[in-house]
């Protein structure tokens, strides 16, 4: 079995870390500088860093701040945000980062994904997918959660992996910031139907719920921010613990 990654993530705004429930009532989590150094000395396998408003606000990632957290982590480092060109790519991976992530530009523009993923390379090219479920079906949001589509989940990450995605973030938004644990059920069903990495995001409260994530849900790597923002978990005692239970993961 591969090795199981942990990251941390940084939902950034006005330069802030935030965190909300569900999507709102963002409240300030600190310095996402200070934050990636900790993360970084801490055992984080890796950090994503998303520019939240990014999209909302027309506007593109903040390249000076990027290039700051860059020079503090010495971890793989995956941006986004406001990301919808193969010239906001190129800046990025200048600026230090490791791999960007697409969401709303990727389902306005799917060709972009193949695009990037032949200038770039497969592995540097993570689609993040915002979903909830509407009586019964999981469908796809926009722009940080405040724009419905159509676009149903399973499918939409098929296409994603057909059109060269290395990775799917996938976040449960009814079960963002709940703390009461990640949506296995459709995460198994994203690992079982697809052949690319599905990053478990939304829903972290307890050491217990990345270990489901991982055993229950197939994931390959679980996300989360606020449980470590705040100094609930610790990566270090959530690596251990997985270890006793006999998941690897990087110590």
């Amino acid at each position: 079995m591969l090795t199981k990654r942990i990251i941390p993530c940084l939902d950034i705004k006005n330069g802030r870390t935030v965190k909300g429930v569900n999507f709102i009532d963002l409240k300030d989590a600190g310095d996402p500088i200070e934050l990636a150094k900790r993360y970084a000395d801490n055992g984080a396998d890796e950090l994503v860093f998303l520019d939240i408003s990014a999209t909302l606000e027309g506007r593109k990632t903040m390249l000076d701040m990027v290039l700051k957290v860059a020079e503090q982590v010495n971890i793989p480092f995956t941006v986004g945000g406001g990301i919808s060109s193969i010239e906001d790519v190129e800046a990025l991976l200048k600026c230090g980062a490791d791999k960007i992530s697409v969401n709303s530009s990727a389902v306005k523009r799917p060709d972009l994904i193949n695009e990037l993923s032949k200038r770039f390379g497969s592995q540097c090219i993570v689609v993040a997918i915002d979903a909830k479920q509407i009586d019964g079906q999981w469908k796809v949001y926009l722009a940080g959660g405040t724009i419905p589509t159509e676009l149903d989940l399973l499918c939409w990450a098929k296409e994603v992996e057909m059109r060269g995605a290395g990775e799917i973030l996938f976040t449960s938004m009814d079960h963002d910031g709940t703390k009461d644990g990640f949506a296995n059920t459709v995460l198994k069903k994203l690992s079982e139907e697809l052949n690319i990495p599905i990053i478990a995001s939304g829903g972290a409260g307890s050491i217990q719920h990345f270990s489901d994530t991982f055993q229950l849900g197939k994931a390959d790597a679980a996300l989360a921010a606020s449980v470590f923002h705040f100094g609930e978990i610790e990566i270090i005692d959530l690596k251990r613990e997985l270890k006793k239970q006999r998941i690897p993961v990087r110590l």
